[in-house]
């Protein structure tokens, strides 16, 4: 046998694996403490109503012969595909459902458009990055690029002129540091990418987080986009569909190289790799846009934010720096005294009980800062945010490089 080299190259354990095995070995250290987790990247919110209610009769349509449904069509069902244009159009973009592809979580699509494009592509990544960016950009052997993101450019870096890649990932609201671009520096990313004749991969699964009208919600909002990106987007973090997996992917008709059609690639790719979301599943996600839907699940995003903002204000009242947390589930805080990730990591697991996710997991320009998520319950976020706002941080800056 012959294994992929390239597959060895990473890290051994997936970062949020390696969050968990540490606070699991803390747990059973310390069986009396208890754990107040602000590094998970889960829901704790249940599905909202309309959706239950949805799945609930979709299964029940299984039981009968007259309205069983077997393999769906490998892009989706074209009543999801309609809803999720129709989301778009609220918000002012023009998406054709035929450009729209159903898919079981933004982690597979992301790690499945590898197929499109060829091994010795150059990929520019942002960094700080979601690990799965990086990941599945080497496990397909790719040469990787960074653009750094930093306190000083506001974790949104911008095009270099010196640089050429053939795919772009951008993240916004971006996971972990929680900063969003402007339309006007989305356009200029466009602008880069026709250039440089790159395909830019636009990550939105955090979209329904931002909560000003004047930032892009899609990369669809830029002028020429469908000329040049695919943009995946997710019911995980919008809907609470982490346990359930659903997904979609934007794929231009208008979006070619050397006269192919990408759109007609990636129906080719899914037609033989994929047999479709399930049925019960796609109905649950089509009544996320009822107006029912739209009132639950917009109702939890707000659960989520209003944590957000009590991390926010906590790391206020310590005195510690902090960005994001207003337009992403996600505070970005700059670890006191230069100390480095893991070790701030561990000092708030060991002395508060606080779980955060080490910024050096995602990637160099992380290391340093450590990521709050608001994805916790109200109770727990509370308590934890306490403890943040009473910590003496210019002491345990000192603690965390290495004296516990």
């Amino acid at each position: 046998m012959r294994l992929n080299p390239n597959c060895i190259r990473l890290e051994q354990n997936y970062l949020f694996s390696e969050i968990a095995l540490r606070v699991r070995n803390f747990q059973a250290a310390h069986p009396e403490r208890e754990i107040l987790s602000l590094g998970i990247n889960d829901v704790t919110r249940p599905l909202a109503p309309a959706v239950c209610d949805a799945m609930a009769e979709a299964s029940r349509e299984m039981q009968r012969a007259e309205t069983f449904h077997g393999y769906g069509a490998a892009e989706g069902e074209l009543f999801l595909r309609e809803a999720i244009a129709g989301y778009y159009k609220q918000h002012g973009v023009s998406v054709d459902a035929e450009d729209i592809f159903i898919g079981d979580g933004a982690k597979s699509d992301l790690s499945n458009l590898c197929d499109l494009f060829t091994p010795d592509c150059t990929v520019l990544l942002p960094d700080p990055v979601y690990p799965v960016f990086y990941d599945t950009s080497v496990m397909a052997g790719r040469k990787i690029l960074f653009s750094r993101g930093s306190r000083e450019n506001g974790f949104l870096p911008m095009p270099d002129d010196t640089v050429r890649a053939d795919l772009i990932y951008l993240c916004s609201p971006n996971n972990p540091t929680g900063a969003v671009y402007s339309r006007a520096q989305l356009r200029r990313w466009v602008e880069f990418a026709h250039e440089t004749g790159a395909c830019i991969i636009f990550d939105a699964a955090y979209e329904a987080y931002i909560r000003s009208a004047s930032l892009p919600r899609s990369i669809f909002e830029i002028a020429g986009a469908e000329t040049c990106a695919i943009e995946i987007g997710s019911f995980s973090k919008m809907a609470g569909f982490t346990g359930v997996r659903c997904s979609w992917m934007i794929v231009p008709r208008a979006l070619t190289e050397s006269g192919h059609s990408l759109q007609k690639l990636w129906r080719r790719r899914q037609s033989t790799k994929y047999n479709g979301t399930s049925y019960v599943v796609q109905r649950g996600a089509a009544a996320v846009f009822t107006p029912a839907g739209q009132r639950q699940v917009r109702g939890d995003v707000t659960y989520y934010m209003e944590n957000a903002g009590l991390i926010r204000n906590a790391l206020r009242r310590g005195g510690v720096f902090s960005t994001g947390g207003e337009h992403a589930p996600y505070v970005w805080m700059q670890c006191p005294g230069g100390a480095r990730s893991w070790d701030c990591f561990d000092s708030l697991l060991s002395r508060y009980g606080i779980v955060s996710a080490p910024g050096a997991g995602f990637g160099a320009g992380g290391e340093g800062w450590i990521r709050f998520s608001s994805f916790g319950s109200l109770e727990t976020t509370k308590k934890a945010a306490e403890k943040l706002a009473d910590i003496e941080w210019d002491s345990f800056a000192v603690f965390a490089g290495g004296h516990i």
